[in-house]
């Protein structure tokens, strides 16, 4: 019965979003109030029936009713609770009933946030942010839907993915969900303001919290994706350039772009039709990546679905959303007329620059995922772009970007002098450069990757810090520390996340420059070196786990006579599933990470061994996790809860809202 109230819910929950399309923007454009205001309840009344036909979803999988085919793929009474509850986006089906959830999320908080907002464009976001709903729950319902029965329930269902049995997997997509559909609200935003035919500073204040929200997701998204690949699939990388995670990278890359756009529109009121063109490719990009994951015309080792017929679907969908949308950009360029002026040395041209670099790289990235598919389709060739490519073409942008932000933050507005706006900076650079030279010094070899990395990586943090004292004016240090401890968050926010990306910046370069590999065929009970640490397989025995049987290794590793660790890798194997995972075992610490992977028996005797020992690995999720950080503290800004009252006041006052 519940599940029958959840497939009825999300039934409600279309219908209503069609109401939600139609009425509020109808209301908008002949100025009838009470039809804007239905935009309102209409938000939050989709988002409670997407959320009880969730929950009705996920009742089902906690209960294991296999009467429900969704549950018979990808669920059995032996998994543990936690990997039951994940497993209702752990496939194509749910997945994208999390992800209108999470659409209809985004769209009920701009209803219960958006008071500062003029009542007109309120409504036309709302409508925007519906008719999105509209589209992806008609491709649920007429071609995904989650609750299907079956004619007759088996005893039992066909269990998870093993390699979705996991932690950091299990909570990978919602985060990633939120900043995919999240950079939904800067798509609607950008296109209610074409329609009204008004960009103003404003509006660039309103777009910024949801975009830096979605980006702020999307930032633990990935950091959770890239863990879970280097801990659970045994291969020692935290990024393949895999179709799936570049679906992921290049909407980070456009929103945060956009987040930096958005600011020379709120304070110079400058680069409109730029800032509404990223807002409109950053939500291109998540479509472009759901097309990818679901449509299986590129191949990946965490796709989603292999069905051609929804991959259609989806791209009719992209055309019709990013088609419509660039067709009234083009309309409506010409009423985006720029206000601010600014001299090619100001921090106006700094963003730019810091715009066009991460627009290419996102661009780069593009063409280098789908290149196959083209050269397939108009080619009849089939080539395959691999890491390589993407190091050789991607990271000079990268090291321009990290060149470039410590000078772009300090400089002013307008007009700059570099003279002036360097002179903190010098000693910065020149602790940086020493850095960089002793690193190169004490490395044994003599890769220049690791020493650039930290050259980076200091020019970055020392910048920040920098630019923050920079804001506390002169004085002494009590009244400097007075005023740093009143500075905006906002201010805190950027600083801390341009030091988050130095250290992952230099923990990525650290670990490919300096890691150490070793395979071998190990013998239990015979030790061997790998980089000054004394290996010994002690022995292999098998484990009954909850539904899987292990292959578990017991190593130790000890250095200079003293035990540093000893790890447990394991290979598992579900009965099931009848799928094979590797178990790496990892002993983490700061400066570096021992990771030991078991393989298969030998014929002539012994166990096939990886030994890595990678420096600085955890750097590049600590970087992460600071990057998060920064844009939580951003979002903590009173400012953005203020949003801008100032207007809000106008339009009470009887100014026009277009």
């Amino acid at each position: 019965m519940i599940v029958e109230l959840g497939h009825f819910a999300l039934v409600l929950a279309f219908v209503v979003a069609i109401v939600q399309t139609v009425v509020p923007m109808i209301g908008a454009q002949k100025n009838w109030r009470g039809w804007m205001a239905a935009a309102e309840p209409a938000a939050n009344a989709q988002f409670l029936f997407l959320a009880f036909s969730f929950a009705a979803l996920t009742y089902a999988f906690v209960t294991s009713d296999f009467s429900l085919r969704l549950v018979v793929e990808n669920s059995h009474t032996l998994k543990p609770m936690l990997y039951k509850v994940t497993g209702v986006w752990g496939n194509h089906e749910g997945s994208m009933l999390l992800w209108v959830l999470i659409l209809a999320l985004f769209g009920a908080g701009a209803s219960w946030f958006g008071g500062g907002l003029p009542e007109r464009l309120k409504a036309r976001v709302l409508s925007v942010q519906a008719a999105i709903g509209v589209a992806f729950l008609a491709f649920i319902l007429f071609t995904s839907n989650p609750f299907l029965r079956v004619a007759v329930p088996p005893f039992d269902g066909q269990d998870l993915n093993p390699l979705l049995q996991d932690p950091g997997l299990a909570f990978h997509p919602p985060f990633l969900y939120l900043g995919y559909v999240g950079l939904s609200m800067s798509f609607s935003f950008a296109v209610a303001a074409l329609i009204e035919g008004r960009v103003d500073a404003a509006w660039g204040r309103w777009v910024r919290p949801w975009t830096l929200a979605a980006w702020l997701f999307l930032t633990i998204g990935i950091a959770l994706g890239s863990w879970w690949a280097y801990y659970e699939l045994g291969w020692g990388g935290f990024w393949f350039w895999d179709p799936v995670e570049n679906a992921s990278f290049m909407p980070w890359l456009i929103a945060a772009a956009l987040l930096h756009s958005a600011i020379v529109v709120e304070k110079r009121e400058a680069l409109k039709s730029w800032t509404i063109l990223l807002a409109i490719l950053a939500f291109g990009f998540s479509l472009i990546g759901t097309f990818i994951v679901r449509s299986g015309v590129l191949t990946s080792v965490h796709a989603f679905a292999n069905d051609p017929d929804r991959g259609v679907f989806i791209l009719i969908i992209l055309g019709i959303f990013m088609g419509g949308a660039l067709t009234l950009y083009a309309a409506r360029a010409g009423a985006m007329e720029a206000k601010g002026v600014f001299g090619m040395l100001s921090r106006e041209s700094a963003l730019v620059a810091n715009n066009v670099l991460l627009a290419v790289a996102a661009f780069v990235v593009f063409i280098g995922t789908v290149w196959p598919l083209v050269a397939e389709l108009a080619f009849d060739r089939k080539l395959s772009v691999g890491a390589p490519f993407f190091n050789a073409a991607f990271t000079p942008f990268m090291v321009v970007l990290a060149m470039i932000l410590p000078i772009g933050a300090m400089m002013p507005w307008k007009r700059a002098r570099m003279g002036r706006v360097m002179k903190p900076l010098w000693g910065v650079l020149a602790l940086s450069v020493a850095l960089g030279a002793l690193v190169w010094a004490v490395q044994t070899g003599r890769s220049a990757l690791a020493p650039v990395g930290a050259i980076l990586a200091a020019w970055l943090v020392l910048g920040a810090a920098v630019d923050v004292w920079s804001r506390t004016g002169r004085g002494g240090l009590a009244s400097k520390a007075g005023r740093l401890a009143r500075l905006p968050r906002a201010d805190w926010g950027k600083a801390v996340a341009h030091s988050g990306l130095g250290i992952t910046l230099f923990g990525i370069a650290a670990m490919t420059a300096w890691q150490v590999e070793d395979i071998r065929v190990a013998q239990v009970g015979a030790p061997f070196e790998v980089a000054g640490y004394e290996v010994t397989l002690e022995g292999v025995e098998r484990v009954q786990g909850p539904n899987y049987i292990s292959t578990m290794a017991e190593m130790t590793l000890a250095r200079n006579g003293r035990e540093v660790a000893r790890l447990y890798p394991e290979k598992r194997d579900y009965p099931v599933a009848r799928m094979p995972t590797t178990e790496a075992a990892i002993d983490n610490g700061v400066l570096r990470d021992l990771y030991v992977v078991i393989g298969d028996a030998q014929d002539a005797g012994g166990w096939a061994v990886r030994i890595y020992i990678k420096p600085f690995a955890n750097w590049i999720w600590a970087g992460a996790i600071i990057m998060a950080l920064g844009g939580v503290l951003s979002l903590s800004d009173r400012r953005y809860r203020v949003a801008a009252g100032a207007r809000k006041q106008a339009v009470r006052d009887g100014v026009p809202a277009e």
